[in-house]
């Protein structure tokens, strides 16, 4: 294994194990995924830090807000990576506050606020907030059935492009189309059609990598999830890096995943360590974007909100998979 990709491994287990002793009796779905959030972003969880934020977020919503729902972690997890976590989460109840006006109130649109707040200049929360009702009316429109609360989050993602509403929607169903024979259910292939839709290529040579990705994988006996674990794999097409390398790299971080402990046969299951060790072989090759000279900005900063978005919907739905599971036994 490459000695970075290992440090980034090892990184991942650090801070499931800080955020895991720092919150008891959560889903061990979420741990992982909250992992996944810091470690993309290069970061050490910090316990006192994750606890002020709890703390902010319970001084700013009451018990039945959905920012205290199966997301919590999630969010609290996003702002413990800001500077300022008191001014944040003020920006996220007000983007939230401003969604309600197109969505109804869920768990999976504080995620969308959350991310917004996190990544957007406050100069384009409006701009943001109209287009995310935009291309959400347009998602509903083409597949009715198909759409639902978590595709807000999506919608917002998408919204922080630099694409206009006719691409992004064209985009989407074409690689929908493409994509849609090859995977049972239309919905993960709906979430992974909105990922790539945010690449710079055409929708037919984006759906191709991530179609050879997902058969290379499985010819080494790794099969990735096709359910929620379908938005990473659009990530993971949208990379700049030879198949091969990335294969290889996906391949040795789930062989080190599957090592620790909640990762083996009684852990959270052989397509979540997959997406896992997808999410960790990503950080690698997402560029830098304050090393970018100007020109180059657009594609990354799509690559970089494509990683975030199915992170997080990811998480989202890991959760409510989660209390769903708890709920029912």
């Amino acid at each position: 294994m490459r000695e970075e990709l290992r440090k980034r491994c090892d990184l991942f287990i650090e801070n499931r194990d800080i955020i895991k002793s720092t919150f008891g009796w959560e889903s061990p779905y979420v741990y992982p995924m909250c992992a996944g959030i810091l470690t993309s972003r290069g970061s050490l969880a910090e316990a006192d830090r994750l606890l002020n934020c709890r703390d902010i977020l319970k001084a700013n919503t009451g018990p039945f807000s959905n920012f205290r729902g199966v997301s919590k972690l999630a969010v609290i997890t996003m702002l413990s990576l800001t500077a300022n976590p008191e001014m944040v989460m003020e920006q996220m109840l007000t983007i939230y506050g401003r969604l309600k006006e197109y969505f109804w109130g869920s768990e999976y649109l504080t995620v969308a606020a959350a991310t917004v707040a996190e990544m957007a200049d406050p100069s384009r929360y409006e701009e943001i907030i109209r287009k995310t009702g935009s291309i959400y009316s347009r998602m509903k429109s083409t597949h009715p059935f198909l759409t639902s609360g978590e595709d807000s989050a999506f919608a917002a993602l998408l919204a922080m492009s630099e694409l206009n509403d006719s691409c992004i929607e064209r985009e989407m169903e074409q690689c929908y189309h493409i994509l849609k024979p090859y995977f049972f259910s239309g919905n993960s292939v709906q979430s992974l059609s909105h990922i790539l839709a945010l690449g710079e290529d055409f929708a037919e040579p984006k759906c191709r990598r991530a179609l050879e990705l997902f058969d290379t994988l499985k010819s080494r006996g790794l099969k990735y999830g096709t359910g929620y674990e379908l938005a990473t794999l659009g990530v993971l097409a949208l990379l700049d890096v030879e198949k091969d390398i990335l294969v290889q790299d996906i391949t040795e971080a789930d062989a080190f995943l599957k090592s620790q402990k909640g990762f083996g046969a009684f852990g959270v299951g052989a397509r979540q360590r997959l997406m896992y060790a997808g999410m960790m072989a990503s950080c690698d090759y997402v560029p830098d974007l304050h090393s970018m000279q100007t020109a180059a900005l657009n594609g990354v900063v799509a690559l970089v909100i494509a990683q975030q978005a199915a992170i997080c919907a990811s998480a989202a739905a890991a959760s409510a998979a989660a209390a769903s599971s708890s709920s029912n036994s």
